[in-house]
């Protein structure tokens, strides 16, 4: 549900502190009057009792009764606790009776049923209540109760006197509330002020200063991350300044020749031989810039994909490495291409995988001798591992850290691409690629997770048909 204003945190702030002095007045509302007027009730009691046992002495061969004065018994008298001694047939022996005599008559129809020695009562009398204490006793063959007894004038003036104290106690707390809410929304609002500011400089491109806080943990934790960010988005730029400087000098080149060439041909100049040979030369360098045009195109894609556009399926290695080496073979046909592991099953995109391994290949093509295999090991149920590998010369180690890196060319490599765009395809399979020299030759080893378990109705594998 929306609120019918914009929020802000000032007035998340101030709402929260205004909900909370809400439910907290609605609880002392609900819950004090009761808890305190039972607390109250509950300490009358208790201390009529102490002053009943006080005035009650049981004396060899008399007792007494002491009570607050002679003057006039009456609700007037807040704090004064009154006691009396009657008889069986609730005749005074000692002691003032209440000025009432319905009140007597009340006490003696609820004391008559007393079955216990010691019993507490309460009456109702007009608007005010008395409560009272009755106790049996037996003295010099006499019995009787003795009763103590104590108006509710006295509970009511100290209940208003804690009351109004509570409603003066919150209302100070809520005033210094309001101050408090004040100075938390500019605490919090400061930091996100000056992150909000950054935010509109990295948006305009200004990305160079840093920023760091120091004081909370959250804040600490964000201003990190923001610094994390940051770093990240300059490594980016400076990764695609570059990546455009590199992709600029490999279009300059065949661009360059096929101008050159055009040029030469318009003016009647053969650089080539004749006609048809400076043409060539122009077709096959326009062929080559679109192989790179095609491949710069295929490697940005990823960028913005990811990995959006997977149509994962199950695919037997040996149909997609069958297809992959019928149309590669032809390029070198001195080098005998094996495949080895094909009932291996793998869970990938076929397009992507297909892709892998054809760079895979014509990257094998340039430095193979006499033989490339293409394996498949899936005995893991975690993953599954293929490998590429071809018996020529080993790989520098400075060469292997960097080859999967855009525009990093091998010896014999062309545009630098190729690898790197097997790096990306591998990584959007949740997996990873490495280079290791073996003992006669290179091996490019991809390891991608295991396929899943197949459903109980039967998930058919994806066979790729031969071309």
């Amino acid at each position: 549900m929306k609120l019918p204003i914009k929020m802000t945190l000032t007035k998340r702030i101030w709402l929260s502190f205004a909900l909370l002095e809400c439910i907290i007045g609605l609880i002392i509302i609900s819950v004090y009057p009761y808890s305190i007027q039972s607390t109250l009730k509950e300490n009358t009691y208790r201390t009529i009792e102490v002053q009943q046992m006080l005035n009650f002495q049981a004396l060899t061969g008399g007792y007494g009764v002491d009570n607050p004065g002679t003057q006039v018994h009456d609700q007037d008298s807040t704090s004064s606790i009154w006691t009396l001694m009657v008889n069986n047939q609730f005749q005074t022996i000692i002691g003032h009776a209440p000025s009432d005599r319905s009140v007597l008559v009340q006490m003696k129809q609820q004391i008559k049923s007393q079955k216990s020695e010691l019993a507490r009562y309460e009456l109702k009398i007009n608007d005010s209540t008395l409560y009272f204490v009755a106790r049996r006793f037996r003295i010099n063959s006499v019995n009787g109760y003795l009763i103590s007894y104590m108006w509710d004038t006295y509970n009511n003036e100290l209940k208003d006197s804690l009351w109004n104290r509570l409603i003066f106690t919150f209302a100070m707390a809520s005033i210094l509330s309001l101050f408090l809410a004040f100075w938390l929304a500019r605490y919090l609002k400061r930091p996100l002020d000056i992150l909000g500011r950054r935010f509109k400089e990295i948006s305009r491109l200004n990305w160079e200063k840093p920023f760091e806080w120091k004081g909370d943990v959250e804040y600490e934790r964000l201003s990190a991350q923001f610094e994390e960010m940051r770093l990240n988005l300059i490594q980016y730029d400076k990764s695609q300044k570059v990546f455009l400087q590199q992709a600029s000098h490999e279009l300059k080149t065949p661009i360059m020749i096929v101008q050159s060439y055009a040029q030469s041909v318009k003016d009647g100049i053969y650089p080539k031989g004749g006609l048809d040979d400076s043409m060539d030369i122009i077709i096959r360098e326009a062929q080559q810039m679109e192989k790179r045009v095609r491949k710069l195109l295929y490697f940005t894609r990823f960028d913005s994909l990811g990995d959006q556009q997977m149509r994962y399926s199950r695919i037997r290695f040996g149909d997609l490495a069958g297809l992959v080496r019928k149309r590669l073979m032809a390029q070198r046909p001195d080098i005998d291409i094996h495949v080895g592991g094909e009932e291996t099953m793998i869970y990938a995109d076929q397009e992507q995988l297909q892709t892998v391994l054809e760079n895979l290949v014509e990257n094998a093509l340039r430095y193979a001798i006499h033989n490339i295999w293409m394996e498949a090991d899936g005995s893991s149920t975690l993953h599954s591992v293929i490998s590429v590998k071809n018996d020529g010369p080993s790989i520098p180690e400075d060469e292997r850290k960097a080859m999967f890196e855009p525009f990093q060319k091998g010896e014999k490599g062309q545009f630098g691409l190729g690898l790197a765009i097997v790096k990306r395809i591998v990584n959007n399979h949740h997996g990873f690629i490495r280079v290791i020299n073996i003992e006669d030759g290179v091996a490019f080893q991809m390891t991608l997770p295991a396929p899943p378990p197949q459903k109980q109705n039967g998930e058919s594998d994806k066979i790729i048909g031969k071309d």
